[in-house]
């Protein structure tokens, strides 16, 4: 069942600033139903001819000083962004300027200020955007990269509903050819071809969804940010290093062990991608119970990293360094990171005169120095790689959300039961389609889905 909105337009027209707050060149208050065609008439007459844009004077009605001249543009329904009648005032950016327009736009009667994500949830309840869309025009607005952009876009635009109503059609189909399998359930040899074709489809669509599911998280790593942590001992380098990738002082360096406690994160536009470099404690025996919880969360991160910068002082000299050096592997990580961690391992202070004579070098992938800004863009260009190594191919719709994560998965659940070998009756098969559909449903909005509504269009600013 499709999401339909209630019976009659809304009883009240919303109103908000769709650009941003804030001193501007240009500022656009936008209004939403019944009402906005009246808002300009009583505002601005004569109301334009729809969708051209008229110069108009903007004030209260009565008043012989007007608020401001600016642009002035009506969009009747249905076709407009909302579906609803929808009222545009272009005028100048000045705060005063737009607090006196909304404050006699909102004296009108059934006027009020709009909800965060109350366009856009308007926008849905009209059919003309689905749930999927929604989500990407909520990430377009807060995308900082051009690879988060992209995807953004693509998801705004409908590539992941058209993926997923292309699935819940075929079930749709496979469910019915089920159904009426049932009916015809005493005629043997009909029933077997049919099971059989269906079985076929459904086959293929849970390989389809299976595919999509193991895709190591790329679609949610781009919209959150690909997570890279410095890690390794005491006054191995890792905050210099964290502010000569950042270009600025995001963390405090001191000679002193133990400096850094906490996680210090700053995000990064790598190449057009969307890069989080965590600075952590370093990792030694500690005594003190603040430094010690410092370490338990370094290697938290460290285990949840897409990638781990390991960090060899390449200014120290200890007994072990002459062992290390004779090894043909890297380092061990520490105890308590499991699993097979993506890591560069990095050689710092390669400027001072240790790490250049005297002594044999520990294996590392690169050697840096953040006093001559050697080996630091090369750096940046091997996390990129990695990042889009990771990512794959960024022309597929991907996953970047939970939420049809977790739909996806009940889908994906719904088929292997389906699938199973084990004898089951027809009607217990039909239902397990039927449960399959709903999920890839409720990801776009085509089943009833008001509990993920307020999920959704929460994220939203106020005006969008």
């Amino acid at each position: 069942m499709s999401l339909t909105p209630a019976a009659g337009p809304p009883a009240d027209t919303i109103v908000a600033l769709s650009s941003a707050p804030g001193r501007a060149g240009i500022a656009v208050v936008r209004a939403s139903g019944p009402g906005a065609g009246q808002l300009i008439d009583a505002l601005a007459a004569p109301r334009p001819a729809p969708r051209r844009a008229a110069l108009r004077s903007i004030g209260e009605p009565g008043s012989d000083t007007p608020i401001d001249h600016g642009i002035v543009l009506f969009l009747p329904g249905p076709r407009s962004a909302t579906g609803e009648d929808v009222a545009e005032f272009h005028v100048h950016g000045g705060r005063a300027i737009v607090s006196a327009l909304l404050a006699v736009v909102c004296a009108r009667p059934g006027v009020r200020l709009a909800e965060p994500g109350e366009f856009a949830r308007r926008a849905f309840a009209n059919g003309k955007i689905d749930l999927t869309a929604a989500e990407g025009l909520a990430d377009l607005v807060a995308a900082e990269t051009e690879g988060q952009r992209r995807q953004a876009l693509r998801q705004a635009d409908g590539a992941l509903a058209r993926l997923y109503d292309g699935w819940r059609s075929a079930l749709i189909v496979a469910q019915a050819e089920l159904e009426a399998l049932i009916d015809f359930a005493d005629e043997a040899d009909v029933g077997d071809a049919g099971i059989a074709g269906v079985r076929a489809t459904v086959a293929g669509l849970r390989d389809a969804v299976g595919r999509h599911l193991d895709d190591r998280r790329r679609g949610e790593i781009l919209r959150d940010g690909f997570q890279v942590v410095l890690a390794g001992p005491p006054n191995a380098g890792k905050s210099s290093l964290l502010n000569a990738l950042a270009r600025r002082d995001a963390a405090i360096v001191s000679a002193e062990a133990g400096t850094t406690r906490d996680v210090v994160e700053v995000r990064l536009d790598l190449d057009g991608l969307p890069v989080v470099i965590a600075d952590t404690a370093g990792i030694r025996e500690a005594a003190g119970e603040v430094e010690r919880e410092g370490i338990r969360r370094t290697l938290a991160r460290a285990r949840s990293a897409d990638l781990v910068l390991w960090l060899i002082d390449g200014g120290a000299f200890s007994a072990q360094d002459g062992a290390a050096a004779g090894s043909t592997g890297p380092d061990p990580l520490p105890d308590g990171v499991e699993g097979p961690v993506d890591r560069i391992d990095v050689k710092t202070k390669i400027d001072l005169p240790r790490a250049r004579y005297g002594r044999p070098s520990r294996p590392h992938d690169i050697a840096v120095s953040v006093v001559t800004g050697a080996g630091i863009d090369r750096l940046a260009r091997l996390i990129v790689a990695r990042a889009r190594a990771r990512l794959g191919d960024d022309e597929a719709p991907a996953l970047s959300q939970a939420r049809h994560r977790t739909s996806l998965e009940a889908c994906r659940a719904a088929l292997d039961r389906f699938l199973d070998p084990r004898p089951r009756g027809l009607e217990l098969a039909a239902e397990d389609l039927r449960a399959a559909a709903t999920a890839l449903g409720r990801i776009t909005g085509r089943v009833d889905v008001e509990d993920v509504l307020d999920q959704v269009f929460g994220r939203f600013c106020i005006g969008k």
